[in-house]
């Protein structure tokens, strides 16, 4: 197979800082691969703290002296509308440097740019439609709530789809009048490294965007611990998201943190069996299955149960596997060296805990290179580490079930809680059992589409606080209630005669 490899290509990815591209502070750098041939295609700034100290001075600047946080609403809207606008007309461009970086087939790279303009988009409009509320006691007070930026807040992104979830964070952080320090993961900086320029044209003044690259253990944890930075919104591992709360308690930062996930996706028999395939393969195989909300665990009820693993495993052997830049491509290449022998000793400890009914290896033909066939485990027991323990990649297990009783036990058995997709035809059980399962999200008859107004979080290790919509605003903002009297206050007189 051809290497396919990008024009123009950058001879190396640098910090930008108060509307400046520079290298790091004492010149540390970190290797940066391509995932197909796992060779070194570009060297990163590696920020320190000096590096963060920089980025977060700057944005500090930006917020107490700046215009960004006193321009009007619609101002601000103005310029996220044009970011969106340039997101959208480089999609291509955005999506063939994703691909490149990380492996992601490129028709869904291309998908993940549109969407990271939608996000823009979205907030874009949400700032100027915006109400807040105000409260009426007649004859004796008014209140109202006023809504005030927080400052710098830090933005700690991770490498799968990392220019769309860096929009997640960036759209709402910047509507709301607050600057902002970006560390993106260290395995997939290209991307990120382009926001710089469509800030730059959009209007973004400088200082309000910042972006430092480097290693979490570093720039991420300096990050965290900088005092001048009250917010910290983190996606990523839930091992992680451990350390970032730990770091952050003693300044009693904001924290949004979006974490991990096992999410089962149920299929009764009842359930529309054609759509339930598409949905369960598809939510676990796209995205390389370097998706949070992947539906990793099928449980089928026991009566469609054989034929239903057949057809899953049958469908898993036909997906296309491949260079990620091919359109046909359906499953890419892995992030990364280390993440792809992650996945791999998982496929190793699956074949001593289920029944393997496709995959389980490198594809054919794919020699070099971060490539595994889609793997499915049939028969997987509640106990197996491959049902309880998060390897995104694509791999799947299912599991059978009975009763109603027992699958909502399966469904709830592990520490995660961030999503769950439900396949039946009785409204009831739809409803009953979608309000019993314990997860922040769920999705009855469908995969993972999204409505941008929704609350987006999970429950246990799957994550702390919600974003989207109103709950992205609600956190990068300060809600300041005001009291006005309107007679006479009638309080007590102590210490008069």
């Amino acid at each position: 197979m051809t290497h396919y490899i990008p024009e123009g290509l950058p001879d190396r990815i640098r910090h930008f800082i108060d509307g400046e591209f520079v290298d790091s502070v004492g010149g540390e750098t970190f290797d940066v691969l391509d995932p197909v041939s796992n060779e070194t295609y570009v060297q990163a700034a590696a920020g320190q703290q000096a590096d963060i100290d920089l980025a977060v001075a700057a944005a500090k600047r930006a917020f107490e002296e700046g215009p960004w946080p006193r321009m009007l609403p619609r101002q601000r809207s103005r310029v996220l509308h044009r970011i969106a606008d340039l997101v959208e007309a480089r999609d291509a461009r955005l999506a063939e440097l994703e691909t490149f970086d990380t492996g992601l087939p490129i028709t869904q790279a291309l998908g993940q740019a549109q969407r990271a303009a939608e996000n823009f988009r979205f907030f874009a409009d949400l700032i100027v439609a915006q109400r807040d509320d105000t409260y009426k006691v007649p004859g004796r007070q008014v209140n109202y709530v006023n809504r005030k930026p927080i400052g710098v807040a830090g933005l700690i992104t991770p490498w799968n789809t990392p220019f769309m979830l860096e929009s997640w964070k960036l759209a709402p952080a910047l509507a709301t009048g607050n600057t902002v320090v970006l560390k993106p993961a260290e395995f997939t900086p290209l991307s990120a490294s382009l926001w710089a320029e469509i800030f730059r044209e959009a209007g973004v003044p400088d200082g309000v965007f910042n972006l430092v690259n480097g290693l979490g253990e570093e720039a991420g944890d300096a990050l965290v611990k900088h005092p001048d930075v009250p917010l910290i919104s983190f996606t990523g591992e839930s091992r992680t998201g451990q350390i970032i709360f730990g770091n952050a308690a003693p300044f009693l930062k904001g924290l949004s943190m979006e974490l991990g996930g096992k999410s089962p996706a149920v299929v009764f028999a009842d359930a529309d069996l054609d759509s339930a395939l598409d949905a369960t393969v598809f939510g676990v195989f796209s995205l390389n299955g370097e998706r949070c909300t992947a539906g990793s665990r099928v449980l089928v009820e026991r009566s469609i149960y054989d034929d239903f693993v057949a057809r899953y495993a049958e469908r898993a052997k036909n997906i296309v596997v491949g260079d990620p830049h091919d359109p046909k491509t359906e499953v890419g290449a892995l992030v990364h060296p280390e993440h792809y022998e992650k996945v791999m000793s998982y496929v190793e400890i699956g074949k001593t805990e289920g029944r393997l009914v496709a995959g389980g290896g490198r594809p054919e033909g794919l020699d070099t290179g971060n490539y595994v066939a889609p793997t499915v485990f049939a028969d997987v027991s509640p106990d197996a580490r491959i049902f309880q323990e998060e390897i995104f990649g694509p791999v799947v297990a299912i599991t059978p079930f009975d009763t109603d009783e027992e699958a909502l036990e399966l469904a709830n058995n592990t520490r995660y809680g961030l999503a769950a997709y439900i396949w039946t035809n009785n409204l009831k059980r739809a409803h009953n059992f979608a309000q019993s399962v314990e997860a922040g999200m769920v999705w009855l008859n469908s995969n993972n589409v999204r409505d941008l107004r929704t609350p987006f979080g999970g429950v246990k290790a799957s994550g702390l606080g919600h974003e989207g919509g109103y709950r992205s605003i609600d956190f990068y903002t300060d809600q300041q209630a005001v009291h006005i009297t309107l007679n006479e206050a009638h309080s007590p007189r102590f210490g008069a005669k």
